[in-house]
């Protein structure tokens, strides 16, 4: 991966998250995280 396609990918990243917040609150990014945070422990009962 490039600098610059990691900077785009950044930059998209961090305009979703924005945009999260300004419009639901940051909502989606709690669900995301918890479901994130599922996933992490589902994966860990496995290893």
């Amino acid at each position: 991966m490039t600098n610059r396609i990691a900077a785009v990918l950044a930059v998209i990243a961090i305009a979703a998250l924005l945009a999260d917040f300004w419009w639901a609150g940051g909502a989606a990014s709690l669900f995301l995280a918890k479901k994130f945070a599922d996933l992490i422990e589902y994966l860990a009962f496995w290893r």
